[in-house]
């Protein structure tokens, strides 16, 4: 993925990760156009990063759908695809409450997958066209307090390998840490990467390797790795252990 020149459409966009990025993406000379579903943050954003947002709630089809045509029809040099949106929350499996469960999946896989579905034919017919994921080191070694979260991030590494493989585009998976932000209150937490050295060391990566298949902050290699170096229950034990 070039760095530059590009136009890209993030999906939640309006805070941590995705704002971040959009920011770094914008001072890199690319024209960035985030998604939200308040559209009064979505504005203050306008008002003072200069970057153009638009309402989205990506548990809508409809929505999505909307998205697709605003975005495509203002922005029909278009060329990358992120889909930062989800959510993450706590969960008790004793409790046999499958709401948490259902959106989590709603907004997280089956957000990922109707956003790309929708804007696949578009990209399919521009020059330099990425479609970037996000999944999480939590794909590779669950926290069990999020369960649905974890399961949901292993099925978008899933998707995204299908993905590579059947689409003539670039595809890249970006596989967060924890990392300071409001996704499950740890915006002071010591343990997580603070924000701005991880879009720090994102925009690095891409830079570095543009041709890169997955996006691995030094971070999450123990979780991405943990499989591969039989230390998955090691480390599944020691995760757990202090969530």
């Amino acid at each position: 993925m070039r760095t530059t020149g590009n136009t890209i459409f993030l999906t939640g966009g309006t805070s941590g990760i995705g704002l971040e990025l959009a920011r770094r993406f914008r001072d890199l000379g690319n024209t960035v156009i985030i998604s939200g579903r308040r559209k009064d943050l979505l504005d203050k954003i306008t008002a003072e990063d200069g970057i153009e947002g638009i309402e989205l709630d990506v548990a809508d089809p409809a929505s999505i759908t909307a998205a697709y045509e605003t975005v495509t029809t203002e922005h029909p040099n278009l060329n990358v695809l992120i889909t930062m949106a989800g959510i993450m929350q706590v969960e008790d499996l004793r409790d046999h409450d499958l709401a948490t469960a259902e959106q989590t999946i709603t907004t997280n896989l089956l957000g990922t997958i109707r956003t790309v579905t929708a804007f696949t034919p578009h990209l399919l017919q521009q020059q330099d066209a990425v479609i970037m994921t996000v999944s999480s080191g939590l794909a590779f070694v669950p926290l069990a307090m999020t369960p649905t979260y974890s399961a949901t991030k292993a099925a978008v590494h899933s998707y995204t390998q299908s993905l590579r493989h059947q689409l003539p585009l670039q595809v890249i998976e970006l596989v967060p840490p924890a990392v300071q932000t409001a996704l499950l209150n740890q915006e002071n937490d010591e343990r997580a990467m603070p924000l701005a050295e991880y879009a720090d060391e994102t925009i690095q990566l891409l830079q570095d390797h543009p041709d890169a298949e997955e996006i691995l902050v030094n971070r999450v290699h123990f979780l991405r790795d943990a499989e591969r170096e039989n230390r998955h229950d090691q480390v599944f034990a020691a995760l757990n252990s202090v969530a």
